[in-house]
């Protein structure tokens, strides 16, 4: 597939879902993905996630395998359940999880919460693991996706109170994109995540399908190629070890 095409008629979806061109966008050039995502429910990031399913497919899975929202719930260690944006179970192992976000708005709440969950969901699915509640899955590849509005409110510094010790260099003048982008870059490099994508775009470029990707490190191709290699990993594994009790 045409992978930069595709990306960007998923932001273009978002957009569309998002003001009173949902419609229009629909009946567009881009209804393909549109469509796709409606499927799913059409919420405003699903045409990423339709993207995914799609990416998926095409390395090896079925599409019995790939789940979606309620269907992609999970069973955590710290709370009862979770129901995770996808996850991946073939053939009764659990493969994958990815959650994709965005924040268009109310950015310092709104930033605050994703860090937070963030931070949070991969503590609670590792433990799981730990605990057997997958077994026999290998360890499971987990993914993160956000995706950041670019206005005025977003790009400018942001000011900090600092009342008792001073912040991290890095959030000094940063605007609420540099956070996002730190937050992004700091759950990879710390493994919290396997992959990690951070896309910025505006209500004018994005409705045409318009956006950026700040960091080499965060593009959706990487993510998605770090993705695809675990995934295609595991079923070479697999049938070779079907072939090798032959």
């Amino acid at each position: 597939m045409n992978l930069d095409k595709e990306v960007s008629n998923a932001v273009q979806y978002y957009w569309a879902q998002l003001s009173d061109q949902a419609d229009t966008q629909r009946d567009g050039e881009l209804a393909a993905r549109g469509r796709r995502a409606e499927v799913l429910g059409g919420k405003q990031m699903d045409g990423f996630a339709s993207l995914v399913e799609d990416i998926l497919k095409e390395a090896g899975l079925p599409k019995t395998s790939i789940l979606h929202e309620h269907d992609a719930t999970l069973p955590g260690f710290y709370r009862a359940t979770k129901r995770w944006d996808l996850s991946v179970v073939h053939e009764g192992e659990l493969l994958a999880v990815i959650e994709f976000k965005s924040i268009s708005s109310s950015f310092g709440n709104n930033l605050n919460n994703r860090v937070e969950e963030a931070l949070g969901n991969p503590t609670d699915l590792y433990a799981a693991y730990e605990e057997g509640a997958f077994e026999p899955s290998p360890n499971p590849w987990m993914g993160y996706l956000l995706m950041m509005g670019e206005d005025e409110k977003s790009t400018n510094p942001v000011s900090v109170r600092e009342p008792n010790f001073e912040i991290f260099e890095e959030f000094r003048g940063a605007s609420y994109i540099d956070r996002g982008e730190q937050l992004c870059l700091r759950l990879l490099r710390h493994r919290l995540y396997n992959g990690c994508a951070f896309l910025l775009s505006d209500s004018r470029r994005g409705i045409k399908g318009g956006y950026t990707e700040p960091n080499e490190e965060l593009t959706f191709k990487r993510f998605a190629s770090l993705l695809v290699g675990y995934i295609q990993g595991y079923l070479d594994f697999e049938n070779g070890m079907k072939n090798d009790r032959r």
